[in-house]
């Protein structure tokens, strides 16, 4: 027995956009679209050849770049967390 569920999603406008180009193209519903999606990303995460990350060893200069200071971002870390507050 198949059993559906009803859900939201909030996609961002120009996704949609072509989104809607593409149903208009293939003549199919979003809901079919997006399960199509949904069924291609879980095949592949099936068989995902994976994402690997390079090596983080820093090789490098530690410390700051040439002209910035510890005031500095001790400023800007200020000012973003001014912007948080609600």
């Amino acid at each position: 027995m198949l059993r559906h569920m009803r859900t939201s999603i909030e996609i961002s406008d120009n996704l949609l956009a072509k989104a809607k180009k593409v149903m208009r193209r293939k003549g199919v519903t979003l809901r079919s679209l997006v399960e199509e999606g949904l069924r291609k990303v879980l095949t592949e995460g099936s068989t995902e050849s994976g994402f690997t990350l390079r090596d983080a060893s820093f090789r490098g200069k530690v410390g700051l770049m040439p002209g910035v200071s510890e005031a500095d971002i001790r400023g800007a870390l200020e000012e973003f967390n001014e912007g948080r507050k609600p």
